[in-house]
């Protein structure tokens, strides 16, 4: 068994006497590869910083004087090629003509299917009339003692100010 250090968990592996060389090692080369990671880091920042530190303190530089503005020469007319002339008619074309479509075959006509009647439905039969029902009168419910209840709330010595001694 194994104890991890850094995360206080255990654990177990196999008897394999190759596991108890690989592991350790295995486990601490990780936790060095992040550590070097981590300082590769801190390094860089400490460059970064000292780098923006002496871009800072360095003078303003001259401004760029204006140039002149090179002039281009004219581009050249491109000339005007000739026109053709086209015919104002079209020559007619024939007017092409199809064959004229078959006929379609006539379908033979279907035997007329004799039309279905139902039996008629059974009538419902009448249901008997129910008496109506007379409840008696319910007996009326007794009065409730009405409490009275108190509007304001005791004082509690302990808890109210003392009264004034003295009229402001």
């Amino acid at each position: 068994m194994y104890e991890l250090a850094s995360t206080g968990m255990s654990l177990t592996i196999s008897r394999n006497p190759l596991f108890a060389y690989i592991l350790p090692i295995a486990i601490t080369s990780m936790a060095t590869f992040k550590c070097l990671f981590l300082a590769l880091f801190i390094a860089l920042s400490f460059f970064g910083g000292e780098a923006a530190r002496n871009l800072l303190q360095l003078p303003n530089l001259p401004s760029v004087p204006n140039l002149p503005k090179p002039t281009l020469p004219p581009l050249p007319s491109i000339p005007t090629l000739p026109q053709p002339t086209l015919p104002t008619t079209q020559p007619s074309l024939p007017k092409p003509t199809l064959p004229p479509l078959p006929s379609l075959p006539t379908m033979p006509t279907m035997p007329a299917v004799p039309k279905l009647t139902l039996p008629p439905l059974p009538s419902m039969p009448t249901l008997p009339t129910v008496p109506k029902l007379t409840l008696p009168p319910l007996a009326s419910m007794p009065s409730m003692p009405t409490i009275p209840i108190p509007t304001t709330l005791p004082s509690i010595p302990f808890l109210s100010p003392p009264p004034a001694t003295t009229k402001p």
